[in-house]
């Protein structure tokens, strides 16, 4: 097991600066997206609740579908994220591991 000496080493390299940037460009911008998409979902729900209820076709109206994007950005998102951290964060972090396990 590595030292507390080496994690505070590992944490304050620049490689783990780096890796710490790459998850936070990509996770604030998309977390801050999805919250006013949602908000947007809110409030279109508690005060337009006649554009909400505009039947597209059938049964199925404006609020139904939006409702389902959230579902779907949920998925989506997530499914980006492990995209983006298999290609760009893990590479990084295994780097800084096998780093402080050599250390060990």
């Amino acid at each position: 097991m590595p030292s507390t000496a080496a994690f505070v080493e590992a944490q304050e390299s620049a490689e783990f600066g780096e890796l710490r940037r790459a998850h936070r460009s990509f996770a604030f911008p998309l977390t801050i997206a999805f919250v006013l998409w949602y908000l947007l979902y809110v409030l279109l729900s508690n005060y337009a609740g006649g554009f909400m209820g505009t039947k597209l076709f059938g049964n199925i109206n404006v609020a139904l579908v939006l409702g389902l994007g959230q579902f779907a950005t949920t998925f989506l998102i997530a499914w980006w994220y492990s995209q983006h951290a298999a290609k760009k964060l893990d590479p990084r972090a295994d780097a800084i591991k096998a780093r402080l396990e050599g250390d060990a």
